[in-house]
């Protein structure tokens, strides 16, 4: 801690040695290498893998250790690919997946905690950029970005609503977003993360440059810092249980 930017640094040295690095880090932490993110790494397309912890609510860490940023300012990168996993299987199939990604950086963001009890797969690498269906709704289209997904899936089922796990900020599965988009009234994006710039914003650019004149709720962590507090405690305080993530989409729908 505190000397993030020499092993981004080393791990971009590593890379063009021919070697596979993985720089295992905090959220918060890689605020401290952006620089060395752009310029050492991302510019030189060089296959580094971030394995980021402490993406989204982190509970007993504090204020200073909310991971909210890191879509945000990873998003803006080029050549980075960015990975946002449901669950332990998800997440061991992404951080194979970006090892094995040999043509730029690529990013995997995990929160603090314990797993959810999925089964674990066999290892594979993800086709890049696809998103996964889990549920086919009317109406409404929820599109799920990381952890939040058990909160969305019964909200998806309470409202009859399709469920999709996104997988991937970066790149975005431009196909099944405007799939979506024409198919269902509107489009609900899920993230544990800072709305603004966030993997929500990624989709409101995608339909604003395709002119998909379809409503978007983007719910996320707001512009603010957020307080210390467990998981549970923020979630709720910010309506990102399954309960508050019903409200904000009802409220938003009856306005």
């Amino acid at each position: 801690a505190i000397a993030e930017q020499h092993p981004v640094t080393f791990a971009a040295g590593l890379a063009i040695g021919g070697y596979k690095p993985v720089v295992a880090i905090y959220s918060t932490f890689l605020q401290r290498a952006y620089d060395q993110l752009i310029h050492d790494v991302a510019i030189q397309k060089l296959p580094v893998l971030f394995a980021i912890d402490r993406g989204g609510i982190v509970g007993a860490d504090g204020q200073t250790h909310q991971g909210a940023f890191d879509i945000a300012f990873l998003r803006c990168i080029p050549n980075m690919v960015i990975m946002t996993p449901s669950d332990e299987n998800e997440c061991r199939q992404m951080l194979y997946t970006g090892y094995h990604h040999d043509s730029g950086p690529s990013a995997v963001r995990y929160p603090r905690g314990s797993g959810t009890g999925a089964a674990l797969e066999p290892l594979a690498s993800l086709p890049l950029g696809k998103g996964r269906t889990l549920r086919e709704g009317s109406g409404l289209a929820i599109l799920n970005f990381g952890t939040l997904l058990p909160e969305a899936a019964a909200v998806a089922e309470a409202l009859n609503a399709t469920l999709v796990d996104m997988r991937f900020v970066k790149p975005l599965d431009d196909a099944l977003i405007l799939e979506l988009a024409a198919s269902h009234d509107a489009l609900i994006t899920l993230e544990e993360g800072a709305i603004k710039g966030g993997a929500g914003s990624g989709v409101n650019e995608l339909l604003m440059a395709k002119r998909r004149p379809v409503p978007v709720l983007n719910i996320g962590l707001p512009d603010a810092f957020i307080p210390q507090g467990t998981q549970d405690e923020i979630r709720a305080d910010y309506l990102l249980d399954a309960a508050g993530i019903r409200q904000q989409i009802e409220t938003w729908l009856a306005q």
